[in-house]
This record gives structure tokens, C-alpha cells and sequence, in this order.
């Protein structure tokens, strides 16, 4: 461990070697074609910001801004527009019913609102569960989206285990996006819906002129199905084309950074955070192995550090709520404090390198909005 320079705590950090050269297959290419068809779909920015470059001591640092992806403040409706149609289609090819169906899922926020803005575009209903304590905003959005809403007097694994249980009937359909034995593809098409973020960013460092691709991929991480879509992306590329990988969780709710430690997929006691969404104690199944290969490094911060990180972020013109600004706390955590350069040393990072930060969530919807659920 070592001491972080914004925190007086010690900071909880693992670096991990071998990783860039774990590989795996890539995720279908029909994805960001399927996302091309839908109405509101355009890529989302991804900001060149020099001044934060200059602070940490790299060459360049962007940032992709997903405060309006497909009308919505978070990037989950690329996950939940692609898992519905590939459910729905499944469904159509079996013959199952000609009515609507019910999408049910559990959330913290983001993730059932797009899987409500889903289903009223389609025809369909949807069921959402929101565990205890999530901003009455949240739940009042998803509402707006004439979804069902029930709040559940318990954590967030408990609004998951009821939401399994209400989409047990024929006409019902569950649409998690953190995964079980048992429960495994519909999750798994809503990670491969999030591989169009990363095609895009592939494009965008292009024509920016960064030709050889990011040095670090910074991610925030909650149940981990982002994660292993960022790593599918980047350890599915020819060896000597892999950048560094670093998972940022609340120091309250560092489940991925347990388990790396641990060496096997382990369930913690959570806490408060302001970075709800990112608020989990397990990790998604299916992630598990994508993180366990393809993660460099893992580092949890507190929420005074996501909260300088998002008022940053807003004075250079980007809306991120506080899990979209735990990246930037992340990767000055990790660059800045006592031990910095043996952390930049194993993150393989020089004076010209290439640093992309996900903000993986806006402000417009309410300022506790969430990402990981």
C-alpha cells in the first residue's frame, strides 16, 4: 500500500504483470451496426483535455463524455437496446407469444431507465426494482419512462434477487446486467452492447491524431460488465498493440480489487458512497475471468476524490457525475503520492503517452445518477 496525496488514507492499489499479453476473442462486429439503425445514435465526444495531460505528467489525456448517449445521461443504453433486441428476436424465432412482453431488471438508476426508455420504444412493459436509498430522482426518471417501479427494503443484491423472481412467468424477461450460473446470456449481450463505446473511441484517437491507440484505458467499475467489454476490446488486438487497464471502484465497495487480491471472484460488505452505481459487493460471472486476465492494475478512492474530480471535470466543460469523474480521482491516485513512479512504472506510462478516462455518466438526470447497474 501506499499513501495517496489527496487522501490521508492509505490507498488501495494492486498492480498486477502479465496482463497485457492475456488474450480473448472479440465481440461481434453486428453491434455497432445494430446501433447505427437506432434513431438517436450518434458517437458520444471524446474530449482532448492538455491542462489535465500537464498535471499528470503524460502526453495526452482525453475523455469520453457519455453524459447524452441515446437521449439518456450514462452510456447503458448501448448494453440495454442491444440485449433487448437480441432477447426479443430470440423470442420471435422461437415462437414464444405475440404480445408484449415484460422487461424486468434491478438498478440503482441508469441501467433500468435505459431498459425502461427500451421497452416503451418498442411496445414493450417494464419492471423495475430499486434497491433502498437510491435518489428519488432515479427512481422518478424511470418512472417518467412508464416503467413499473417497486423500491425494495434492502441492498441492491436483494433488488436483484426479486427482480429474478418477479420474471419468472412466460410473459416476463429479466434484463440484468450483472451475471450468475445460471444467468448468464442476456448479460452477456448487454456487455457486448457497450463494445460501441470503444470502436468509437478507436475512431475518434484516430482522427485526433493519437494513430497508435490509448497507452491507459482508465474505467470505473461496479459489478465489472463495462470492464470486460473494455477488456474484450483492447486483449482481443495483436500482441504489441495492448494498452494498460485500470479498474477504479469507491474505496467503500472495492469488490474487483478483493477478488484480484484474493486471486478468485469474492463478495464484500459495502458502504455509503456518492458513487452509487458503482456501490457493488460482487462481481458480475461473466466479468470475472475477463478481469482476472486482462486487468493491469485496480485502485479505490474515496468520495472526496470523485467529487474534486467532477468539479474539475465541469470547469473544463464536462458534466460527469461521480462515478463518470472516478477514473481522473483513479489515475491521479495512482500517479501522484508517495510511490507514484513505481506505479507509473507499472502502468508503463511516459511523457508521451496516451490516457483515456471513461465518463460513463452525466448530471442532467439528478446528481446521484449511476453507471455500474
Amino acid at each position: 500500500m501506499s499513501d495517496n496525496a489527496s487522501s490521508p488514507r492509505a490507498l488501495q492499489w494492486l498492480a498486477r504483470s502479465g496482463a497485457r499479453a492475456w488474450r480473448c476473442a472479440p465481440a461481434p462486429d453486428e453491434t455497432r451496426a445494430f446501433h447505427r439503425t437506432l434513431p438517436d445514435y450518434a458517437p458520444t465526444p471524446l474530449s482532448d483535455l492538455p491542462s489535465l495531460a500537464k498535471e499528470l505528467g503524460v502526453g495526452r489525456v482525453f475523455v469520453k463524455d457519455e453524459s447524452n448517449r441515446l437521449g439518456l445521461p450514462a452510456f447503458k443504453a448501448l448494453g440495454a437496446s442491444w440485449a433487448v433486441h437480441r432477447t426479443l428476436a430470440e423470442r420471435a424465432a422461437n415462437g414464444e407469444g405475440l404480445g408484449p412482453v415484460t422487461l424486468v431488471t434491478a438498478t440503482d438508476g441508469n441501467h433500468g431507465r435505459a431498459v425502461a426508455r427500451t421497452a416503451r420504444r418498442l411496445g414493450q412493459y417494464a419492471h423495475v426494482f430499486v434497491p433502498q436509498g437510491v435518489h428519488p430522482g432515479a427512481a422518478a426518471a424511470i418512472v417518467a419512462e412508464e416503467a413499473k417501479v417497486t423500491e425494495v427494503a434492502g441492498d441492491y443484491d436483494e433488488a436483484v434477487r426479486l427482480a429474478a423472481e418477479a420474471a419468472e412467468g412466460p410473459d416476463a424477461v429479466l434484463v440484468q446486467d450483472t451475471a450468475w450460473l445460471g444467468y448468464e446470456r442476456i448479460p452477456g449481450w448487454i456487455v457486448e452492447g457497450y463494445s460501441t463505446l470503444c470502436a468509437e473511441i478507436d475512431e475518434q484517437l484516430t482522427a485526433a491524431g493519437a494513430v497508435g491507440g490509448p497507452d491507459l484505458v482508465a474505467v470505473p467499475v461496479g459489478v465489472g460488465s463495462l470492464a470486460q467489454a473494455v477488456v474484450t476490446h483492447y486483449r482481443s488486438r495483436p500482441a504489441g498493440q495492448a494498452p494498460a487497464l485500470l479498474s477504479v471502484e469507491p474505496d467503500a465497495a472495492a469488490c474487483v480489487l478483493e477478488s484480484l487480491t484474493r486471486g478468485g471472484p469474492v463478495s464484500v460488505t459495502t458502504g455509503a458512497t456518492t458513487m452509487a452505481g458503482l456501490n457493488c459487493g460482487t462481481p458480475s460471472s461473466i466479468a470475472w475471468p475477463y478481469l482476472y486476465g486482462g486487468l493491469d492494475a485496480a485502485v479505490a478512492i474515496a468520495d472526496n476524490d470523485s467529487a474534486r474530480a467532477a468539479a474539475d471535470l465541469a470547469g473544463l466543460g464536462l458534466a460527469s457525475g461521480p462515478c463518470g469523474a472516478a477514473p481522473l480521482a483513479g489515475i491521479r491516485a495512482a500517479l501522484t503520492g508517495v510511490g507514484a513512479e513505481e506505479r507509473r512504472t507499472a502502468l508503463g506510462l511516459g511523457p508521451d503517452s496516451v490516457v483515456v478516462l471513461l465518463s460513463t455518466e452525466g448530471t442532467a438526470a439528478n446528481p446521484y445518477s449511476t453507471t455500474a447497474h
